[in-house]
């Protein structure tokens, strides 16, 4: 019996691939794990050949970075989608960012983390982790500095917001501490911070 031809690949502008290859992987990383992931195992998965998947990527590393890049902007526009809708005031805009954070980490479950264990002490990981904070505090200094009451809130209080939001989410996320009791004690941080700064 001949072989059943393979249907045509669509050529799709490059913004378009890339936002595919990725779509892709993180069912991947959600259906088999982020030791699975592979360039040629996305190719495959994608219906395209293994040199487009390197041309996208490079490397391995350069994938998962590229997930973990694709998960902060997503982050960043559900907090930029909250606060938009919060109330003018530190309280509201707290527990803004306190759910949205804890949420953005628990809509990826245990696919960021895999992502994150996979790129430990890669370079590339590094980079993306350190714009991705530097990010987050400087949002945190646009929607919340001004209501410091001494003016001025310093870079280690919005350091101390960061590193808690990211330890309560892992809580949540293993199953350590209830959502809402995070998401309270954030919310709780972060109004002590910002009133002492």
């Amino acid at each position: 019996m001949p072989a059943r031809p393979e249907s045509p690949r669509r050529r799709l502008p490059r913004e378009q691939r890339a936002r595919q290859l990725l779509d892709v992987a993180w069912t991947l990383v959600g259906e088999e794990g982020t030791d699975a992931l592979s360039l040629g195992r996305l190719a495959e998965a994608a219906g395209v050949t293994k040199p487009v998947a390197y041309d996208h990527f490079v490397t391995r590393n350069g994938l998962l970075a590229a997930l973990y890049q694709d998960y902060d902007q997503r982050q960043t526009a559900v907090f930029e989608e909250r606060i938009g809708k919060a109330k003018g005031q530190l309280k509201d805009r707290a527990r803004a960012i306190a759910g949205g954070y804890i949420d953005c980490v628990l809509s990826q479950g245990s696919e960021i983390q895999g992502i994150l264990a996979a790129l430990a002490g890669s370079p590339e990981l590094m980079e993306v982790k350190r714009r991705y904070q530097q990010d987050f505090i400087a949002k945190c200094a646009e929607w919340l500095g001004g209501f410091a009451t001494k003016g001025d809130v310093p870079d280690a209080g919005y350091w101390a917001i960061l590193g808690a939001a990211e330890s309560l989410s892992e809580a949540v996320a293993a199953g350590s501490v209830e959502q809402t009791a995070a998401e309270g004690e954030l919310e709780r941080l972060i109004g002590t911070v910002i009133k002492r700064g």
